[in-house]
């Protein structure tokens, strides 16, 4: 059997691209303040990009738990996918428990609760489909 892939996209994808580009962004993101988050422990997050900044389909945060920080169970309808940049804590997902580090990449699938700890002051880069975004931000 033989299975052929297309590799043009069709001229629907195209339009639908062509309508929605927007401008190229580039930032400074050490003069992004970093704000607290609500209802969680020593916890802090900064807006990357979010759909004010025109960004068609993904927003971009940075998070910043000291150590001891925590942030509370919580599930939505969307994913997101984290990259570690600094520091050891744990993520429990579902019912499963992750050891996380700098350079692990993790993917929070929708819908399942989720809850973060740092056992030392941890960054991290995550991103959430514009969907996620609070209305302030779009």
């Amino acid at each position: 059997m033989i299975i052929r892939f297309r590799t043009e996209p069709p001229s629907l994808y195209i339009a639908l691209t062509l309508r929605h580009m927007s401008r190229p962004v580039v930032k400074d993101v050490d003069s992004i303040p970093f704000q607290p988050v609500p209802q969680a422990e020593k916890t802090y997050i900064k807006w990357v990009f979010s759909p004010k900044d025109g960004v068609p389909n993904f927003s971009m945060r940075i998070f910043r738990v000291e150590a001891g920080g925590h942030i509370p169970e919580h599930s939505h309808p969307w994913e997101h996918e984290i990259l570690v940049l600094k520091g050891r804590g744990k993520i429990r997902i579902g019912d499963q428990e992750f050891e996380v580090k700098e350079g692990n990449a993790i993917y929070v699938p929708p819908d399942l609760p989720h809850e973060y700890f740092a056992y030392e002051e941890i960054l991290f880069l995550c991103m959430i489909p514009n969907e996620g975004v609070p209305p302030e931000l779009k």
